[in-house]
């Protein structure tokens, strides 16, 4: 499992011209499910996620969390996290879990997060999505279970 968290000021997630989801502050995440990754690993990624201190507190230091300043938490599937670059100029995606399970461990992952009390809102899975975010620092963090 493999997620990219990025903090925002602003996200708006679109699907064919229409807006799916928004949010303001808070987290864009885009989150990859690879193969053999267990459902309770949602559960531990969810854990962290909104706990995580990235956002600045009243001395510009990174010491708060999604949770502490009421932000929101963009979550996007993002099978393309699991590219392997090693053979060629095309990557390839075999490391990514197959279509259902994936989807089931996203939505498993998003029920974790809403459970904090944070407000979770998705893309949808297997789209092709549009997202226009406006990066808050901008602050990126990588986030890989340890498998």
């Amino acid at each position: 499992m493999k997620a990219v968290i990025q903090r925002v000021k602003s996200a708006v997630l679109s699907v064919d011209g229409n807006e799916i989801s928004r949010i303001g502050k808070g987290l864009a995440v885009y989150f990859c499910v690879e193969q053999g990754d267990h459902a309770d690993l949602a559960q531990t990624f969810a854990a962290k996620l909104v706990k995580l201190r990235i956002f600045a507190d009243d001395n510009g230091k990174m010491n708060l969390s999604v949770l502490d300043v009421g932000g929101e938490v963009l979550l996007i599937s993002q099978f393309t996290l699991a590219a392997d670059l090693s053979c060629g100029n095309r990557p390839s995606f075999f490391g990514a879990e197959k279509p259902d399970r994936a989807d089931e461990i996203y939505r498993a992952a998003a029920a974790a997060v809403a459970k904090t009390g944070v407000t979770v809102k998705t893309g949808v899975f297997g789209a092709d999505m549009l997202i226009d975010q406006q990066n808050d620092g901008p602050v990126t963090i990588i986030w890989e279970a340890k498998r």
